[in-house]
């Protein structure tokens, strides 16, 4: 990047922030947010509250408590990501395989027992059981743009059957032990209600191999290839009542309707990489799920590395006609979200949260996703990718039902997502949704009075006074 294009980031950084205003109680909140999500941008080497705050100027404390107790709704800033991101899709040039959408989880290492939703259990980043917490994330991909959208708590069941300490954690009571598979396609039906338009979607074994996900995306009528075990079981026709299926492996070994054709050659590349040689057979298959035949189409697809001899089994459904190079490429995509995932840790702190507090713990997430597609977005303009038009047209933030009553909810979930500390003012609870143009006094904002530099609006304070170190 040239000094000028670090220089521009400043005012881009604070149009891009400008829709999740309305996602605060008051124009203080509103300024923390930029201020933390500043930080998140820089290269301080650690970003939690602490180093975010004393590099910005800011008290400690009054950052520590935005994060916790300040009335302002995750959800909603979720919800206007991801009414953003499909805004800028929609804009972005693509490939042949339009927009993708990668479901994934990640591992992030804890010490003691505190934090929600640790213990010790598979830990991605280690690749061995450990003590962690274990996030669910959707992704997606277009051309060369990529990003997180959605962030979810795995709660193991541990956690689950003691809600006293959930309730110490301040886990709401809705947020109980689902399987992760379930939270992914909960992320998939809301990114789509909200306009994120896939032309696929795409996972690993760990979720290929849960027939109730499959079932799910059919249900959706979405088209994907994902990955899926050697052991998993399907059938080369319609089973009858009671008849087991065959291996994945034993179907590609044995059957006729695979033996009869010849592997295709595929050569595949990605951006890091030097293309990599593959061959590739598929074959359409039933599927069963409790018993019951799963609608739709399906096809198993088999391919094997020509230097390594790596073997990998993908299931693929809708986008009838799709020719298999296509559906290939598809489930080889999904090192896209691990990309973002990457970055989101070593880049942007995603892993560097510490606290006792599920709603710290989310919020966190939440703002690490938006930095992240702010930095996504400039990437993809730098390259050139950027389509012509309003170079930072946003999407208006959904409205929020003023919740200036401390002890109230600041999200849209139907149990408390905290017990707040903080009421808005009392012009912002008169005055419908949205943060209030006119100066506030920090004491009407309830606000921790050390804050200094609160009582003009956001737009008006000056910038903290970061290193910038864009992860591009």
């Amino acid at each position: 990047m040239t000094p000028e294009q670090i220089q521009e980031l400043e005012p881009a950084f604070a149009d891009y922030l400008q829709p999740f205003a309305d996602c605060c109680g008051c124009p203080a909140t509103f300024h923390l947010l930029h201020v933390y999500c500043r930080g998140l941008l820089s290269d301080l080497p650690r970003k939690t509250a602490e180093p975010l705050a004393l590099a910005a100027g800011t008290a400690v404390r009054t950052l520590q408590e935005f994060l916790k107790d300040h009335v302002w709704s995750r959800s909603a800033a979720r919800d206007t990501l991801i009414e953003y991101t499909a805004g800028l899709l929609d804009r972005l040039p693509g490939d042949d395989l339009g927009t993708v959408g990668i479901v994934d989880e990640t591992g992030v290492a804890k010490k003691g027992t505190k934090t929600p939703g640790v213990q010790r259990q598979w830990c991605g980043e280690l690749g061995k059981k450990e003590n962690c917490i274990v996030t669910v994330h959707l992704g997606v991909a277009k051309g060369r743009f990529k990003t997180l959208l959605d962030a979810d708590l795995f709660l193991p069941e541990s956690w689950d059957a003691d809600r006293d300490r959930c309730r110490q954690a301040e886990i709401p009571d809705h947020v109980v032990d689902r399987p992760k598979w379930q939270l992914a396609a909960r992320q998939v039906l809301r990114a789509r209600a909200l306009g994120v338009d896939l032309d696929w979607l795409t996972f690993d074994e760990n979720y290929g191999s849960k027939p109730g996900f499959l079932r799910e995306l059919d249900r959706q009528h979405l088209a994907y290839v994902g990955e899926v075990p050697k052991s998993f079981a399907c059938f080369t026709q319609p089973p009858r009542p009671g008849e087991a299926g065959h291996r994945a492996d034993e179907l590609v070994r044995h059957s006729p309707v695979f033996h009869r054709q010849a592997a295709q050659p595929f050569a595949l590349a990605r951006q890091t990489l030097g293309e990599q040689r593959w061959q590739a057979k598929s074959a359409p298959v039933w599927l069963r799920d409790d018993g019951e035949v799963l609608d739709g189409s399906h096809w198993l697809i088999w391919a094997r590395h020509e230097h390594s001899g790596e073997e990998k089994y993908f299931i693929a459904a809708g986008a009838a006609g799709a020719p298999l190079g296509l559906r290939l490429r598809v489930g080889f995509a999904r090192w896209n979200v691990e990309h973002g995932l990457r970055t989101s840790k070593g880049e942007i702190g995603l892993r560097h949260f510490e606290g006792r507090s599920y709603v710290g713990l989310m919020r966190h997430l939440q703002l690490c996703l938006i930095t992240l597609t702010f930095a996504a977005e400039r990437a993809a303009a730098l390259r050139g990718e950027k389509s012509g038009g309003d170079d930072r047209a946003g999407l208006p933030g959904a409205e929020l039902d003023q919740r200036g009553v401390a002890g109230r909810t600041a999200a849209d979930d139907p149990a408390a997502e905290h017990l707040g500390q903080h009421s808005l003012p009392p012009t912002a609870q008169s005055g419908g949704a949205g943060v209030q143009a006119a100066p506030q006094p920090r004491t009407a904002c309830g606000i921790h009075a050390t804050c200094g530099a609160l009582d003009a609006p956001p737009q008006t304070n000056p910038a903290p006074e970061y290193p910038v170190a864009v992860a591009l």
